[in-house]
């Protein structure tokens, strides 16, 4: 009919009117007519589908129909300390951030909020966490990932929190997550397994003035990550210049031929203080030891003579003395001979025998005295 307006809400829509662009009502379903002649009249049609309502002059509309819209829409409001979990069918749809407001409409499907101050309590438990690790790509979620600290600690290692740059908690292997809202948040992680470190090419001269080079080698583990890291910035570096220092005041007290006489006192000699000092720091030196002492090129030759003339001299009394015994015997063997006829006859067929055996014809004179008194005239 001319000068009437006919408007259709559907079962699943609601209607704002709007009368010379102010809010006049919120429709339900049904068929609605308005006296328009001049178009004053108009109808925002909302599908209820979408849950939440927003709208450019919604804070002005809530001054004005508070009432109306606390009939219609369900609202949930967060303040600075305060973060909303919205569930849609005991689902999370959406996070609320701090110092937002959102309406749904109480006809649609109804939503459960959870607010949760996170003045002091700026942790994420770990359900929500692993959900909101692997829906971050979702597009409800994205703006929110801005505002979370996800960090893993592995087996075998300790999580430290930092909060502000201050040191807050210790974290167990798994998942953790945190808001960072109003918050500077740090995590470190550090490992508690054994470990090693080499000192490599230090150069130092020994007591008698001997330029040596020596790598050192060390195994260690993080007892008190708490202490290790807030008493020493570079925990790993401290171990490394301490290693150096107690390598070069060992090795500056002890000739060349000690330190290669006895590596084993030389590591026991460097272990205790080593590990005194490390231990005041939460630090644990398991064992340690040098690898490698390197002289330099001249040094080597001297050396290797001085090695060479010890193994002959030591050759020499060696030969001495088996040429003194060989002596002594023979003697203790004439000795014998002189005392005891018997034993030299029977020395003599035995040297007799041995002659016998080189050659091929023998021709015997006066019996065998006549052979052992020119025995020594028998040629081969």
């Amino acid at each position: 009919m001319l000068g009437f307006k006919r408007i259709v809400i559907a079962e699943h829509e609601r209607g704002i009117h709007l009368k010379e662009g102010s809010l006049v009502n919120i429709l339900g379903a049904g068929v609605y007519r308005f006296w328009d002649p001049q178009d004053k009249h108009r109808v925002i049609k909302q599908d209820l589908t979408n849950p939440e309502f927003s709208n450019p002059q919604l804070d002005i509309w809530l001054r004005q129909q508070e009432a109306l819209f606390q009939q219609h829409f369900q609202i949930v409001e967060t303040t600075a300390e305060q973060i909303g979990l919205v569930y849609k069918n005991n689902h999370l749809q959406q996070v609320l951030l701090p110092d937002s407001r959102v309406l749904y409409w109480r006809d649609a499907v109804t939503m459960q909020v959870t607010l949760l101050d996170i003045s002091k309590d700026f942790r994420i438990e770990k359900k929500l966490a692993t959900y909101l690790r692997f829906n971050q790509q979702k597009p409800q979620f994205r703006t929110l990932m801005n505002y979370v600290q996800i960090a893993e600690v592995a087996a075998q290692q300790v999580g430290l929190l930092y909060v502000e740059g201050e040191l807050q908690d210790t974290l167990l292997p798994g998942i953790h997550a945190f808001w960072m809202f109003h918050h500077s948040i740090r995590l470190e992680s550090i490992d508690l397994r054994m470990q090693s470190i080499e000192v490599q090419g230090q150069e130092i001269l020994t007591k008698d003035k001997v330029s040596l080079r020596i790598n050192l080698s060390a195994n260690y583990r993080v007892a008190d990550a708490v202490t290790a890291r807030s008493q020493l910035g570079e925990y790993v570096a401290y171990l490394y210049r301490t290693l150096q220092f107690a390598l070069r005041q060992v090795v500056a007290t002890r000739t060349l031929d000690e330190l290669l006489g006895d590596k084993a006192a030389l590591d026991a000699e460097l272990f205790k203080p080593v590990c005194a000092d490390l231990g005041r720091y939460g630090v644990e030196v398991v064992s340690l030891g040098v690898k490698d002492v390197i002289l330099p090129g001249d040094m080597k030759d001297i050396l290797n003579q001085v090695v060479s003339a010890e193994k002959i001299a030591q050759a020499n009394v060696i030969r001495r003395r088996e040429e003194t015994a060989a002596t002594r015997s023979l003697l203790n063997t004439a000795k014998l001979m002189d005392e005891n006829p018997t034993l030299l006859r029977l020395k003599e067929l035995e040297t007799l025998e041995k002659v016998t055996e080189r050659i091929g014809n023998l021709t015997v004179f006066g019996g065998l005295d006549g052979v052992l008194d020119s025995l020594v005239r028998i040629k081969r």
